[in-house]
């Protein structure tokens, strides 16, 4: 039995021989299942750090807890841990109060997968961060993406760390299809969130979950990318954007406000119609690489 589970993880290359005959365990290995990724010195650094701020900058730190563990071992508890310290909003529904979370988990636990997997492992000395302020989730990771930041809704998908995926895959933390990020705008529409912001650094991406913002308050480059997404969700599933699907989207009735909204995305070229000589009352829009 033993000689089979030890065939079976060198299949998976979680561990090899040496030249001793005995076993070592790859980086591969540890970074799957260590009980503690400081024992390793070529992915210690590469621990999941998640840090609390009391406010909207960095000033002051309310708490800070480093994942030492391997990334099956630990996802799901880092999830967990996630959920409970992020802010939540009291609803009152026929006499009973309960409290739901201001984000999405399923937005979240998406985004975190996404920054384990998409990590540039040749970059050392940081690894995937989850900073946690009172308006904001930033989920930071090593390495630029493998495709340009608009598509990531439609683009098939790529993965810098292949077996990696694929064994998070297998146990149910993470997805190859490439419909992580599709889910995130998706769930974030449904709790009528701003639209995730995604920023590509020197060597970092970010992905920026925002808490709920009146449509009042939201920026011209909120709404435009809101808009966006918008469309490409939309595209992907075979349907087009329309004033109406937007209104909906934002939580609100006005017609006039959100066809202002549409005619700047139109300007920016993030947008087009998807048949020009339609009624402007029946227009429809589509991304403008469809």
């Amino acid at each position: 039995m033993l000689h089979g589970i030890l065939n079976y993880l060198q299949e998976e290359e979680f561990i090899k021989k040496n030249e001793n005959g005995k076993w070592d365990i790859t980086n591969l290995g540890a970074i799957l299942f260590a009980k503690n990724l400081n024992d390793f010195k070529n992915i210690k650094r590469k621990s999941i750090r998640v840090i609390q701020y009391d406010g909207k900058n960095k000033l002051k730190t309310i708490r800070e807890e480093v994942g030492d563990k391997g990334y099956a071992i630990i996802f799901e508890g880092i999830i967990k841990y996630i959920n409970t310290i992020i802010p939540k909003n009291e609803i009152i529904g026929e006499a009973l109060r309960k409290e739901v979370s201001m984000y999405p988990e399923l937005a979240i636990r998406e985004a975190v997968a996404n920054s384990l997997v998409h990590q540039d492992f040749n970059i050392s000395g940081t690894g995937p961060m989850v900073e946690i302020y009172t308006d904001r989730i930033e989920i930071t990771n090593p390495g630029k993406p493998l495709v340009k930041i608009d598509r990531f809704i439609d683009n098939p998908p790529k993965s810098r760390n292949e077996q990696l995926a694929s064994f998070l895959r297998r146990i149910g933390v993470c997805e190859e299809r490439g419909s992580g990020f599709d889910k995130i705008v998706y769930s974030t529409e449904i709790y009528q969130l701003p639209a995730p912001k995604i920023e590509v650094y020197d060597e970092d991406t970010k992905i920026t979950l925002y808490a709920h913002m009146a449509y009042e308050d939201m920026s011209k480059e909120d709404k435009i990318r809101a808009c966006y997404m918008h469309a490409c969700l939309k595209y992907v599933s075979n349907e087009h954007l329309t004033n109406a699907s937007l209104r909906k989207r934002f939580g609100i009735t006005q017609n006039s406000v959100v066809s202002k909204v549409i005619k700047k995305a139109l300007d920016d070229g993030k947008i087009k119609p998807y048949d020009k000589d339609t009624a402007p009352r029946y227009m429809e829009y589509i991304p403008y690489w469809a």
